[in-house]
């Protein structure tokens, strides 16, 4: 089963949230504040993690930076806050979605179940999934669901490695930001730009060689985003 941990500090809405998952089989664990939440994210390694921002002890930006400290859980952010800049600080951590409050059960528990997708380990079946794609400064496996650099993994979020492995998978090819957003976040997603901005921004800050002046993962202004193996180096 997979096991959720929910940290809200309004005991209406972790009712709510508690009712809602254990009736579709997901195992719950709440906690009311930030520190509380890492010592169970330690303790019981939930599969996603349902934040607020809002907590007692603590920003809940805290928490996301404290669990990608260690983990890759998927994170979905629960919060008022709804400012684009609010939004693009808590993704910037490390947060993989966010739903702002008030919230619709079904779309949050729609998220939920995108987040978890993209936390799957990709089937080991030899066919397309074990391609190997390599460019001068790293190599993706898509099978293992790895990157290497330089001799070492690179840890990548759930929702890092996704936007990577679309844009590997259309290797030369311009996908556009709604292909892209629809792909990696989900069918109901579309205009979430800032959303790919922080995504493309830390995919290069862990694989450019010099992420100002991106070699592999090129914008397409207005359009999209391409993936290149490697280009010359100009004259």
């Amino acid at each position: 089963m997979t096991r959720v941990l929910v940290v809200d500090d309004e005991p209406q809405i972790v009712r709510a949230l508690v009712i809602n998952l254990k009736a579709r089989r997901y195992e719950v664990d709440a906690a009311p504040d930030g520190a509380t939440a890492l010592q169970l994210a330690a303790a019981r390694h939930p599969d996603v993690v349902v934040l607020d921002l809002g907590l007692p002890d603590m920003d809940g930006v805290e928490v996301i930076k404290g669990l990608r400290g260690w983990t890759r859980v998927p994170i979905l952010v629960l919060s008022a806050r709804h400012t684009s800049d609010e939004k693009v600080e808590a993704l910037d951590a490390g947060a993989d979605d966010y739903v702002t409050k008030p919230f619709g059960m079904d779309e949050l528990l729609a998220r939920l179940r995108a987040a978890v997708r993209r936390a799957e380990p990709v089937g080991q079946d030899g066919g397309e999934g074990s391609v190997i794609v390599e460019t001068e400064g790293f190599t993706v496996d898509l099978a293992a669901k790895k990157v290497h650099r330089e001799g070492r993994d690179v840890r990548l979020t759930p929702t890092e490695w996704h936007l990577l492995e679309v844009l590997v998978r259309n290797a030369g090819r311009l996908v556009s930001q709604k292909q892209l957003l629809q792909e990696v976040w989900g069918p109901s997603y579309g205009t979430e730009t800032n959303y790919l901005r922080v995504y493309m921004a830390q995919l290069r800050r862990k694989l450019e060689t010099d992420p100002s002046h991106p070699r592999h993962f090129v914008t397409e202004p207005g359009m999209g985003y391409r993936f290149e193996r490697g280009r010359p180096d100009p004259e």
